[in-house]
């Protein structure tokens, strides 16, 4: 699992850095760079490992470019077919890696945080690679995801039935926060409170769409049609969203399940 963790520490890292320096091959560089001397510096020196670190920093320096391409003139799915790729063959050449060792599993030996005492340093890689993929990389996914399936924001225009310029807001943080929080609760076996949670989101969100359908009524007199319309766009465009969210969320569990 020692590749596939490297390949989502840097999809993860590349997001992360743009998200705070949105400049062009700033992000997938540093990302590219830091899995190479990550890879190296826990021990993973052997031929087919060297050659799966420069593979999987060609590979992350390809999702920036990518990502750039789905949100602007090129199609959305193109990434999305980039990360999937991926992902699926790190998973499948995962028997070939070496393990990982070095200063990372003297660190985990005595690793005062709780938790990580004593955990394997492939896995602690891979949950490293999961926690960066909840953040930054869930948000461009979830976006990818609504881009390709068509699924506008109609406050963004778009629709034919636009409703008012203003945004459910939010999203971008909630969105992190809400991934971490399930993982969290599922590594800990509180599968029932992470389903409370995402039951707790829907509820909370339903006074706040109807809130968006009482304004935007009051903001066109002229009929309900187009208004209707317009509020279930809003509300497919947060269920979208939202599983594919989760869906994030529960993958990276099933892949710490192994």
């Amino acid at each position: 699992m020692s590749w596939l963790a490297l390949l989502l520490v840097g999809l993860g890292l590349t997001d992360l850095v743009f998200s705070i320096r949105p400049q062009k091959l700033l992000p997938e560089g540093v990302a590219a760079i830091a899995v190479v001397l990550l890879g190296t510096s826990v021990g993973l020196t052997s031929v087919a490992d060297v050659v799966a670190l420069l593979m999987i920093a060609g590979v992350v320096l390809g999702w920036g470019w990518a990502v750039t391409r789905g949100f602007g003139a090129g199609p959305a799915w193109w990434p999305l077919g980039v990360f999937g790729v991926a992902v699926a063959a790190a998973l499948a050449a995962g028997g070939l890696a070496g393990s990982s060792g070095g200063w990372l599993e003297t660190w985990l030996a005595d690793s005062p945080i709780p938790g990580l005492a004593g955990l394997a340093p492939d896995r602690a890689l891979l949950l490293l690679g999961l926690v960066l993929v909840q953040l930054s990389t869930g948000n461009v996914l979830v976006r990818l995801v609504l881009a390709a399936t068509d699924t506008v924001n109609p406050r963004k225009g778009g629709t034919g039935h636009d409703l008012p310029p203003q945004q459910l807001k939010g999203g971008r943080l909630l969105g992190p926060l809400e991934r971490l929080f399930i993982l969290g609760l599922g590594l800990a076996g509180e599968l029932t409170a992470a389903g409370i949670v995402v039951a707790a989101k829907g509820l909370i969100r339903f006074p706040e769409l109807q809130a968006e359908r009482d304004r935007a009524r009051g903001a066109d007199r002229r009929g309900d049609g187009p208004v209707d319309a317009a509020i279930h766009d809003v509300t497919e465009y947060f269920l979208v969203g939202s599983f594919v969210s989760w869906t994030i969320a529960l993958a990276a569990l099933v892949l710490l399940a192994d």
